[in-house]
């Protein structure tokens, strides 16, 4: 039984699967659309592995990005009987600023997400970690956008 855990807040879509020791064991790196490529990765995926759970960086990010992964998950796992999970988005940069809109940026402090104007900020990208800690996600796996649809 492995994990598999999606980070689309932005390009690239980024996937890996982890097996039950908590260790990387495939990633998948696209620079396409969440909308266009998930279901072409999972496609491979549910050949290759049985999953346990699925897990999501369920924002702040792109609004769009954590939409489509939410409900593509969501419906995947209601359909194979695999339960959902996230975590947010700074698990996966080392806790930098993530873009928002114009100069606007995300930043969590503690567990206080804020969205704050930043001038030049110093942005890491998202990576899979090459260990994972189950006890870190989360089961209320609702979408966080931060901020309303614009």
């Amino acid at each position: 039984m492995h994990d598999a855990i999606v980070i689309a807040l932005g390009t690239p879509v980024c996937v890996g699967v982890y097996n039950e020791q908590g260790e990387l064991v495939e990633e998948i790196v696209s620079d396409g659309v969440g909308s266009d490529v998930l279901p072409l990765i999972f496609e491979g995926l549910l050949k290759k592995y049985t999953f346990r759970r699925f897990v999501y960086a369920n924002g702040p990010g792109s609004f769009m990005g954590i939409k489509v992964t939410y409900l593509f998950l969501k419906t995947l796992g209601i359909v194979k009987n695999i339960p959902l999970f996230a975590i947010d988005g700074f698990f996966f940069n080392n806790n930098s600023p993530i873009k928002a809109v114009g100069k606007l940026y995300f930043v969590k402090n503690s567990e206080v997400i804020s969205l704050l104007p930043l001038e030049a900020p110093s942005v890491n990208g998202f990576i899979l970690p090459k260990t994972i800690d189950a006890k870190n996600f989360q089961c209320d796996n609702a979408p966080h956008y931060g901020i309303d649809a614009v």
